[in-house]
């Protein structure tokens, strides 16, 4: 799992194994694709009510397999999945970014819109903020 994270450079990820793995753990599901040798290919995983609203955290192939199905075989496994609930939502890179324009065309492909074509919005708070969990009251 490390390894796939990394050979896609995601180093917001593999710096810290434990909390990646917490991550993973509290997802609400975690699927895995894999060759008939059972190495990992790629994996996606969701946070989800499994109601109302599932948003996929991470969508990940190595990229010796991108361009086969991996990422789409994934992700449309997931849209069945939660195909009952109201908001199917992901976020990506802006398209302006390096990975940008190959993402959004992918997701376009299996039927995405941006949220402004939805009429919707969505909103973040900025990435790098600090922790205040030990401050709390």
């Amino acid at each position: 799992m490390l390894s796939l994270y990394d050979s896609v450079g995601w180093e917001g990820y593999t710096r810290d194994v434990e909390r990646l793995c917490r991550g993973l753990a509290n997802s609400h599901l975690v699927i895995t694709a894999r060759d008939a040798s059972g190495t990992l290919l790629g994996l996606a995983r969701t946070i989800s009510d499994d109601e109302h609203i599932c948003y996929v955290q991470d969508v990940v192939v190595n990229p010796a397999y991108h361009r086969q199905g991996v990422g789409r075989s994934l992700v449309e496994h997931l849209m069945r999945r939660y195909s009952h609930c109201r908001f199917f939502l992901l976020s990506t890179d802006h398209e302006s970014s390096p990975e940008g324009k190959r993402n959004h065309a992918f997701y376009r492909s299996l039927g995405f819109l941006s949220y402004e074509e939805k009429e919707m919005a969505g909103f973040g708070l900025p990435r790098n903020r600090p922790d205040l969990r030990s401050t709390a009251s």
